[in-house]
């Protein structure tokens, strides 16, 4: 089994709510899964010790995405994190009909392309509150799992 990190920021509780729903599920299917919020985990540490990291950020911006504070430390860290080789993945929660909508998911694939990480497959976007996206979420969690 695999020991996987999801680490999230989350303004509104929608990110949050995912990253426990996956923790929960992938957990529920034996791996070692280790969550928490982006504030409580060190940026250069990120990757040590896990087979897959996950990472999700809110953003927010009209021409240029703005990230919360919580996940500040991580914009200009990526570099010094332990991800080349690692197998990683994105998810964010958003709003579709606003223009950024889940642009969290591309701001990480850009940082994990950037050193060299393996992005296992393309990252979750969820179009309002966890609950009501749980199909799309167990789905993608399963397909996640399959390639690890």
């Amino acid at each position: 089994m695999a020991k996987i990190r999801i680490v999230y920021a989350s303004v509104t509780g929608n990110t949050e709510s995912i990253a426990e729903m996956l923790q929960e599920h992938m957990s529920g299917k034996g791996h070692d899964v280790d969550c928490a919020n982006a504030e409580n985990v060190e940026a250069k540490a990120l990757g040590t010790g896990f087979d897959c990291v996950l990472l999700a950020t809110s953003v927010w911006g009209t021409d240029t995405i703005e990230l919360p504070n919580d996940f500040a430390a991580y914009e200009d860290a990526f570099s010094e994190m332990d991800l080349t080789g690692k197998k990683c993945a994105a998810f964010a929660s958003g709003d579709s009909g606003f223009e950024l909508y889940c642009a969290g998911v591309d701001f990480i694939e850009e940082q994990y392309k950037a050193v060299n990480a393996e992005i296992l497959l393309d990252g979750l976007r969820v179009d309002g509150a966890a609950p009501e996206n749980k199909d799309q979420i167990i789905a993608w969690a399963d397909e996640l799992l399959s390639k690890l």
